[in-house]
Order: C-alpha cells, then sequence, then structure tokens
C-alpha cells in the first residue's frame, strides 16, 4: 500500500511539473506575441486577419461542426491566443513528421496481411450490408476481414485476464502486451513473473505502455526494472516539460498477442481497479476477448506499429514476415466448454480487427459504430463509459430509434470524472426524445465498450462513445458477424440491464432553462476535452 502510494505521489509530482511548464511555455509565447503587436501595431492587425482567414478555413473543413465550432468561437474572441492554441493543438501541419513517420510505419507493415478478395466477393453478394461494413474497414483501415478463427468472450474482466495468463504461461516464442495504463501493483505481479519465466526461456517478450494514462501507476524505475528483468519495454509518446504538438494523442489499445496464435483485446487495463481489487467507483464491470488463429496477424501488426513508433530510429530493423501467419505451423489449443467458440473456416462468419489512428482524417472507429446502427434491423445494444457523441452519431443513434430499432444505452451509475459525467447525461435528453433508451449501471462503473446489434453482429475493444477515442486516441477494436460467442455477449447485456435502472423517462420530459443552459454549455466543451 505504501508503495502504491507512493508510486502516484512521485508520478503527480511529475504530471505537476511537466503540466505546469508547459501552461508557462504557451503563456510565453502569447505573451511575446501580444507584446510584438504593442511594439508593431500592424502586427495586431495581420493576427486578427490570420484569425479571420483560419475562421474561414476551418469553417470550409470537411469534418464536424461540434469540432469547428469551439476553435471558431475561441479564434473569434480571443484571436491570438486562438491562432496559438490552434498551431499547437489543431494544425495537421504540427503533426506533418509525425504523420509521415507512422505512414512509414504502416506502408511497411500492412503489406503482410493476408487479404482474401473472394470472401468480399461472396459477402457483397450474399450480404451487402455487412460487405459495406467490412469494405469500409479493409479499404480505409487496411484491416482485412477472416471467415476463419475462434472468438471467446469474457463478461468480466477477472476471468478475462486469468485466461490470458494462461495462455502466457504456455507460450513457445513471444508475448507482446501493449496497454494504456499499467499499474505495478497486484494485478501485474503475476504477469510480470510470467514474462520474466519466459525472457529467461529465451521468448521474445516486449511491453508497450502510454505514458500519460500510467502516468499515477508507475514511477520511472518501473521501465529499468522490466529491462533489467530481459523484457524489452517501450513507453510511447512520453510526457514532458518541453512542449509537444503530439502529446494529445494517447495510446489507448489494450492488446496481447501470444505466439501470433492468440490475441487478447477488450476493456480492460493492467491495473486493480479494473478487476475489483480495489472499488473506488463501486463495482467495475468491464469485458474482453480471446481470438485464436488467422485474425491475430492483426493484432500482431497493431502492436508492432506501437513499438516502432515508440522508437526514434527511422528504419523497421525486424523480419515482420516471422512474427506473422503462425497459425498455418501448428494448431492452437481448444477452450474447455465452458467458453464460446465462433466456427472455423465457415464462410458466413467474419472477425475483422482494427485500429484508429488519430493522424488520420477519416474516423475509421466511428463511422464503424454509425454503421452498425445503420444496419441494425432489430435491436442495437451499446455499453459505453463515456458519451460525448457528435451530432452525426446522435442523428444516427436517434434515426434507428425513430425506425423501430430497440436502441439502448448503458452508461455508469457511479462516475470515475465527475465533470465528463455531467457532460454525459447532457446528452440523455436528446437521444432519450427520439426513442433511444438511457440505462445507468448501478452496481458502479461500466468500462466496457461494445455495440452489439440483432444477435448477429458486434463490435468490442477500447473505442468509447467520446471524442477523445474516436477524435484523438489511437485505439482498436474487432467487429464480428456470426460468430458463436455474441450469443454470449447478448446474455451479458441481459444480465447488465438487470442491474441498471432506466433513466429514458426522466430526461425524456422537459428541462429548465437554467439546466438546459448548462447542458448546452457542457456539450459545446465536450470535444476540447
Amino acid at each position: 500500500m505504501d508503495k502504491r502510494k507512493n508510486t502516484k505521489n512521485n508520478s503527480k509530482e511529475r504530471f505537476l511539473v511537466a503540466g505546469i511548464a508547459l501552461v508557462m511555455q504557451v503563456f510565453w509565447v502569447i505573451y511575446q506575441v501580444k507584446w510584438i503587436n504593442d511594439i508593431y501595431p500592424i502586427t495586431e492587425g495581420l493576427s486578427h486577419f490570420l484569425a479571420l482567414m483560419l475562421v474561414i478555413r476551418i469553417y470550409g473543413k470537411h469534418t464536424n461542426a461540434a469540432m469547428k465550432i469551439p476553435w471558431m468561437v475561441l479564434l473569434l474572441i480571443f484571436p491570438i491566443t486562438g491562432l496559438i492554441l490552434y498551431s499547437i493543438f489543431a494544425s495537421r501541419i504540427s503533426k506533418y513528421a509525425v504523420k509521415r513517420r507512422f505512414k512509414y510505419i504502416m506502408d511497411k507493415l500492412y503489406q503482410y496481411l493476408y487479404k482474401d478478395d473472394d470472401l468480399l466477393a461472396d459477402l457483397k453478394e450474399s450480404e451487402p450490408d455487412i460487405y459495406g461494413q467490412v469494405h469500409y474497414i479493409s479499404k480505409i483501415g487496411r484491416f482485412p476481414a477472416y471467415n476463419q478463427g475462434q472468438v471467446t468472450y469474457y463478461p468480466d474482466a477477472k476471468l478475462g485476464v486469468e485466461a490470458q495468463k494462461e495462455a502466457m504461461r504456455q507460450a513457445k516464442k513471444f508475448i507482446f502486451m501493449e496497454y494504456h495504463a499499467i499499474e505495478d501493483s497486484v494485478s501485474f505481479q503475476e504477469i510480470e513473473e510470467i514474462l520474466v519465466e519466459k525472457a529467461k526461456e529465451g521468448l521474445d517478450v516486449r511491453v508497450v505502455y502510454d505514458d500519460v494514462g500510467s502516468l499515477v501507476f508507475i514511477d520511472k524505475s518501473f521501465r529499468k526494472r522490466l529491462e533489467g528483468e530481459g523484457i524489452k519495454c517501450r513507453v510511447f509518446n512520453p510526457i514532458g516539460p518541453i512542449l509537444n504538438v503530439f502529446m494529445n494523442n494517447r495510446d489507448h489499445r489494450k492488446i496481447t498477442v501470444i505466439d501470433g496464435k492468440i490475441g487478447f483485446t477488450g476493456g480492460y487495463n493492467l491495473a486493480d481497479e479494473y478487476f475489483n481489487l480495489v472499488n473506488p467507483y463501486g463495482h467495475w464491470k468491464d469485458t474482453g476477448i480471446r481470438i485464436e488463429g488467422r485474425p491475430v496477424d492483426s493484432l500482431t501488426l497493431m502492436f508492432l506499429e506501437m513499438w516502432h513508433a515508440s522508437k526514434s530510429t527511422k528504419k523497421i530493423n525486424e523480419d515482420i514476415k516471422a512474427l506473422i501467419n503462425q497459425w498455418e505451423e501448428e494448431g492452437t489449443e481448444t477452450e474447455t466448454e465452458e467458453t464460446c467458440q465462433g466456427l472455423q473456416s465457415d464462410k458466413n462468419i467474419i472477425i475483422q480487427p482494427f485500429a484508429e489512428n488519430p493522424l488520420k482524417e477519416e474516423l475509421l472507429a466511428e463511422n464503424a459504430y454509425m454503421n452498425m446502427a445503420k444496419n441494425a434491423r432489430d435491436y442495437l445494444y451499446i455499453t459505453t463509459p463515456y458519451l460525448l457523441i457528435d451530432d452525426n452519431m446522435s442523428e444516427e443513434l436517434s434515426s434507428a430509434a425513430k425506425r423501430g430499432v430497440d436502441v439502448r444505452i448503458v452508461t455508469p451509475g457511479i462516475p470515475d470524472k465527475r465533470i465528463v459525467y455531467k457532460m454525459t447525461r447532457s446528452y440523455y435528453g436528446g437521444l432519450a426524445r427520439n426513442g433511444v433508451r438511457i440505462y445507468e449501471y448501478m452496481p458502479g462503473f461500466i468500462h466496457a465498450k461494445q455495440h452489439i446489434s440483432d444477435d448477429k453482429t458486434a463490435i468490442i475493444g477500447t473505442i468509447n462513445m467520446d471524442y477523445r477515442s474516436l477524435y484523438h486516441h489511437f485505439e482498436n477494436g474487432v467487429f464480428m458477424h456470426n460468430v458463436d460467442c455474441i450469443k454470449d455477449m447478448r446474455a451479458d447485456f441481459e444480465h447488465i440491464f438487470d442491474q441498471s435502472y432506466e433513466v429514458t423517462d426522466k430526461y425524456a420530459s422537459g428541462r429548465s432553462t437554467s439546466l438546459r443552459i448548462v447542458q448546452c454549455l457542457w456539450r459545446f466543451v465536450a470535444p476540447l476535452m
């Protein structure tokens, strides 16, 4: 307990120092520009002119209005401050080098993924709606669909991580782990022991974690300790006192790959609260899946993308072919009868892991979610810890409800972030008045991120229904169609509904003028959170 407390204190100090330094740099730049404007009045006029031109440029961009309006208002009211902040946090030019780096990595890696054109052709004839979703993810995200493999659904993070550890113990070649947050505590202790043992056996053991996501959970000695134990370790996008335009884009993915044959993903990080070892927000509800077979190749390359992006070396100096197509060598172990498996080598199933890259203008994850709403016929069930959505998503969900689809969204009953929770609730009214049913998970905090429709189609992974996940973070998910474990997801949803309280009628009714104004303000700033 003392170690956990000391780690958090050290991390808070580091975050505070970095935060103060960054704020001081921004204010220093603003001050310098204003100082120049005071000395040379012509520059002030130029600043206002540039701000106006930028407002026109933003207005003409093919992006969502919710992302445009806050910047436009800021530029019009505070032109100098707006110009500087926009150039730091929102300009594509400021991230040119990072984008070029990621493009190089992706071009090198994703050429190795197997693509089945016959599968797409058959799907276009048999199920055109599903073909549209699969084709979109394949074309825009460069992630192919597979009609062979096995998927196991875990309705509890504890079940998922225990299965994960058991699979790690059986590893023969490599273990790759990529997580937004890792806590140097009980939840990671046994995992670390397994990783150390496998490293001693000569396996290629690698860990990537996001610096901000893990900031309050570990200290600087954590990485050195892992490397001293033979575990290769990299930190994604380290935060520091020097202003970095890329610092707003975090690695929110959660991936474990074992021998290229077995992969795990879902909503849970490797920290105590995810497994209810501590309960700061009541019962923590999270879910995950295990994938076996060829679809694991996509998870492997997602990991390798972030692994190489976390190092400054430009060239990729490793044999990628040696890390994929491992499923061809020998079969993987089958699961026990307690788990559910998708059909293997069946042309009717689709397993399609995919990743979201915020450096691209295309909103792959959001569009994949909206495509599910468009294609839903009977029902669409959603769990998300945060509900901060743009007008396009709201309209798609409302449209589905209006045409008779049973649309339900479950959010937490106990929040982990109170301000974000107020923002989440500010979206209830508009959805509820259009027929979307809203539930709050009463035992505590529901962190699972999953969509399921019509007992046939599902997406599960790391992607929240908020601006950070849909616009700013590196994410991953898995689109599934006709996979057997979807029925287990449906059963879990029914259990979730039983434990949740429906608040639809409460928020569908009229609001006071003051509440309406407050909620509008929350939604106005939501894209900037």
